[in-house]
């Protein structure tokens, strides 16, 4: 499907050296955030207490989570649990408190505010449970970064693989620097959008790798740069529509996802827009600059060369 159609190719590589640099000192204040700053981690990595309550009628998150900025858990998380009466809180560990005592606090506070809300269950989650959840957490990443450069070696070539985790990496580390900039809650579901964001990024960055090797087939007259342009213009039609039909989806998490989906949206609407941008300005710009050239993707015959008139020349390896 094609509702877009771009009659000439445009010069994308023309800005790549601006826009790399751009996505460097971009990278660099990320990492620098990062390693001042450092993420702002919610209860699941950091331990605390959790407390579910009932309500006889729907809960007002809104009014629940007031109760507990006025107790001083400005950071508290709130959110329904299993049905709009069920609500579960979660409140970070405070210094000299024990999880008892926080529950006490929280259930007089609810309880002035509505007589009919009752404890379902409290427990306490130790930090040494927040360390592993984290340790998984790095796991995960990593396995998620091995595995795509691996995908990507063998489907393309390794200056491919090289290109693409670069920018895929450029995409999640960018994504924690305005977490770690903001002070934004950094919690399981925002990890979860950050590994959805990886392979979110890479199928951007096959599919444009895939409209070069097809360009680098069919063209056999155009140089390096002229066929990376036409790749990347040949794919604006699909990038509008799917981008453009994701975006509305995670922005209408965000706008109407309330509090619970708050930050996994923020988090997606970051990467799906440095997604985009790192897929043709970043991957195709170092794979560029890494030499990529037809004989990487074009088998050719022990005599050296292709024949023309063969029609398996050009078959991909």
């Amino acid at each position: 499907m094609e509702f877009f159609k771009i009659h000439r190719d445009y010069n994308f590589m023309r800005y790549a050296l601006l826009l790399n640099v751009v996505s460097f000192v971009t990278f660099a204040l990320a990492v620098f955030f990062l390693v001042t700053r450092g993420l702002h981690l919610s209860v699941e990595f950091t331990g605390g207490t959790v407390i579910e309550v009932a309500y006889s009628q729907p809960a007002d998150l809104g009014k629940v989570r007031d109760t507990m900025a006025k107790m001083g858990y400005a950071d508290a998380q709130v959110q329904n649990f299993g049905t709009s009466r069920d609500v579960l809180i979660r409140l970070p560990l405070q210094k000299g408190e024990t999880s008892a005592q926080q529950t006490q606090q929280v259930m007089t506070a609810l309880q002035a505010a509505d007589a009919d809300v009752e404890l379902r269950r409290n427990e306490f989650v130790g930090p040494q449970v927040g360390k592993e959840l984290a340790s998984n957490g790095l796991k995960a990443l990593a396995f998620v970064v091995i595995g795509i450069m691996i995908y990507l070696s063998l489907r393309f070539e390794w200056k491919y693989a090289v290109a693409g985790i670069i920018a895929n990496l450029h995409d999640v580390v960018i994504i924690l620097g305005f977490f770690a900039f903001f002070q934004w809650e950094f919690s399981l579901s925002v990890l979860a959008a950050v590994l959805a964001v990886l392979g979110y990024s890479v199928n951007e960055s096959v599919i444009i790798f895939d409209r070069i090797r097809e360009a680098f087939r069919r063209f056999r007259k155009m140089s390096t740069v002229e066929i990376i342009n036409h790749g990347i213009t040949a794919n604006i039609s699909r990038t509008i529509i799917t981008h453009g039909s994701t975006q509305i989806m995670v922005l209408s998490m965000l706008l109407f996802g309330g509090e619970t989906l708050h930050y996994f949206a923020v988090a997606l609407t970051i990467g799906i827009l440095f997604g985009i941008y790192s897929s043709v300005f970043v991957a195709a710009a170092i794979a560029m600059w890494l030499g990529i050239k037809r004989e990487d993707l074009i088998k050719t015959h022990r005599s050296g060369g292709t024949d023309p008139n063969d029609p398996n020349a050009g078959a991909v390896v």
